[in-house]
């Protein structure tokens, strides 16, 4: 596998974990959740149209790519940006970011229905089963669990379903279309905006002027978190995988923390610490290459060692 995708990789850690306070900013001042996600979709569509535009980078004519983008976009996009503003209304940027760590497991999920060739192990279950127990940490369900914390935390969760389907989704039909990562990226926000551009009148009603500070959170929330970071995700994912690309989660959830403890100054309780190393341990149980993972890549590496020169 080549490695310099890492530098990537790293620097979307660190984009999208700030992007949870950035949404709560937004939130907080009164934007309905499905404008939020929106705004993030809008202009980051503006910075990817950009991007194209200055690179002279054509746009996909092909039908089929435009159809996946429009399911990579609902399942990427437009669906989880909505869930996981409306979390934010009710829990804290840090809930919401420890939340997203889970993404991981539900991308093994999906990849394992979708791709022949992963398997079902019993290391996978047991990191699953942590993961699981992870989120109930988070959750403090010894407490009860109920009211805002479970519905916010619900919705998250359904953020990071969405996700893992989407991230399964995008490497079996959309990340290896014709067209380069900025190209293809640039047609999946745009199709995430116009689903987006129907559905938020009907659901959120008629937007209103939110202030000059959330709607600076909106534009760098939209132009870096959805528009660049979507390009260097796309291209971890084209050069790492789906599984390795989700894993962004490991790191995203120590910036969202210190984010929000630190700039929104919102509490840090020692379960959500505690639930997240246990979440983050799951997912490292469960991403842990079995036999026949390892047999295939020897004799990849043994082919390619008996290649001609």
């Amino acid at each position: 596998m080549q490695t310099g995708w890492v530098g990537k990789f790293a620097l979307l850690s660190a984009i999208w974990g700030a992007s949870f306070a950035l949404i709560k900013v937004s939130v907080d001042a009164g934007v309905p959740p499905v404008w939020v996600a929106f705004g993030r979709c809008f202009f980051g569509a503006v910075a990817l149209g950009l991007v194209c535009l200055v690179t002279r980078t054509p746009l996909p004519r092909d039908r089929r790519v435009w159809g996946h983008a429009l399911v990579v976009a609902t399942l990427l996009n437009a669906v989880p940006f909505t869930l996981l503003a409306f979390g934010e209304t009710l829990v804290s940027s840090v809930l919401a970011g420890v939340f997203n760590a889970t993404m991981p497991l539900t991308t093994l999920v999906f990849v394992i229905l979708v791709v022949p060739s992963e398997r079902v192990t019993a290391a996978r279950l047991a990191g699953l089963g942590i993961g699981f127990v992870g989120v109930l940490v988070v959750l403090g369900v010894w407490d009860g669990v109920g009211g805002d914390v479970l519905l916010g935390g619900l919705a998250c969760l359904g953020a990071t379903t969405c996700y893992g389907a989407g991230y399964a989704y995008t490497r079996r039909f959309f990340s290896g279309g014709s067209g380069s990562a900025s190209a293809l990226s640039a047609v999946q926000i745009m199709c995430a905006t116009g689903e987006l551009a129907v559905a938020a009148p009907v659901v959120g009603g008629m937007p209103h002027w939110p202030g000059w500070l959330a709607v600076g959170a909106l534009v760098v929330l939209g132009a870096a978190g959805t528009g660049w970071a979507y390009v260097l995700n796309l291209g971890v994912i084209r050069a790492a995988g789906p599984t390795v690309a989700s894993t962004v989660t490991y790191v995203a959830p120590v910036w969202s923390t210190a984010l929000g403890a630190l700039v929104l100054s919102e509490p840090v309780g020692w379960n959500t610490v505690v639930g997240g190393a246990v979440v983050i341990a799951g997912v490292v149980l469960a991403r842990k290459p079995h036999n026949g993972e390892i047999a295939q890549k020897s004799d990849r590496q043994v082919v390619r060692s008996n290649k001609p020169r």
